[in-house]
């Protein structure tokens, strides 16, 4: 089983950037939409998505922020962090087969409190920018590796 250990507060220093890389797939917008209840045929049906402005299916803008989530509890800070609030501002569409990659900067730390906010940029395989924004998490004050537990499998159909 992998492990992954957290940045503790004390180790989170300015500027410090990590990155995380996903390639969304019709099965995670497919998934995504059942999980939150979004059916907006935009994301799910081809032939309805190519009358649109897309041309094509889109990945549900919160799947995008769910994957700057994941970036923040798998990479930095990682374990044991809150999330407090997140800013996005959609720039581009996310399509089936792009792979986006979450860049996660320390833009502030705030020393009366273990808190932090992460400046957060999600490109595509093109280095075109599709979200940015900012989050603002409580921040782990020991260091701490964990087991990641094994994820179950999961077919539609």
């Amino acid at each position: 089983m992998a492990t992954i250990t957290n940045i503790p507060f004390s180790k989170l220093d300015l500027g410090l950037s990590t990155e995380y890389s996903k390639t969304v797939t019709e099965q995670d917008i497919q998934l995504f939409a059942v999980l939150s209840g979004d059916a907006n045929p935009v994301h799910l049906d081809a032939d309805y998505a190519a009358t649109t402005q897309f041309g094509e299916q889109i990945a549900h803008g919160m799947l995008t922020g769910a994957i700057i989530s994941a970036a923040i509890a798998m990479q930095m800070p990682g374990p044991g962090t809150i999330y407090l609030g997140q800013s996005l501002a959609f720039k581009r569409p996310v399509k089936i087969g792009d792979t986006v990659t979450v860049t996660l900067t320390v833009a502030d730390k705030h020393p009366s409190k273990p808190r932090a906010t992460l400046d957060c940029v999600v490109t595509n395989q093109e280095g075109v920018t599709v979200v940015e924004g900012q989050a603002n998490v409580l921040v782990p004050t020991e260091e701490q590796s964990l087991s990641i537990p094994d994820l179950p499998k999961i077919t539609l159909g």
